[in-house]
């Protein structure tokens, strides 16, 4: 397996727990990059704003919703953001404005241009942001894997370009 180091291109899916839509973003998006061979060029990785579920697994309706597409984000264990993090990605991509805004406020002003809305990389325009799915009704969560699904097609095509730009 590749040392985290040896990554072309590493993307951050962030929430405010990291049990319901980072861990699915991240794990529609390692699905993504394992069909498209990509996976030995880019990282993945999910966090939270906020510590709440610490070194616990995604909320069982997440895992169950992900599965039923045959994507296992079972393994995966919340984890809150760190400075760190910004130097560390290339990416890091906020599920909604909120978090977008928290995430902001924690960055110094060279970093702000590694942040974006991860719905600001899909092609429907009905959201702009990815709901979040733990308070409300079971079918929340399949319009969150809907939302992921197509937003992880236009990032597929993004990293493809800056990765080949890289190359160059």
């Amino acid at each position: 397996m590749n040392s985290e180091n040896n990554y072309k291109y590493k993307v951050l899916f962030v929430c405010m727990g990291n049990i319901c839509r980072s861990p699915t973003a991240e794990g529609v998006f390692r699905n993504k990059i394992n069909e498209k061979k990509l996976s030995e060029m880019v990282f993945v990785d999910s966090c939270g704003t906020h510590d709440y579920h610490q070194g616990q697994q995604p909320d069982k309706r997440s895992q169950e919703a992900a599965l039923k597409r045959g994507i296992d984000i079972s393994s995966q264990k919340s984890r809150a953001i760190s400075t760190s993090d910004f130097s560390e990605f290339n990416l890091i991509l906020a599920m909604d404005k909120m978090n977008f805004t928290h995430i902001q406020s924690m960055m110094n002003f060279n970093e702000r241009g590694k942040l974006s809305l991860f719905l600001d990389f899909s092609k429907q325009t009905e959201w702009t942001e990815v709901p979040d799915p733990y308070y409300g009704k079971i079918n929340g969560f399949e319009l969150v894997l809907d939302l992921l699904d197509e937003a992880s097609e236009g990032l597929i095509d993004y990293i493809e370009e800056k990765i080949m730009i890289l190359e160059e």
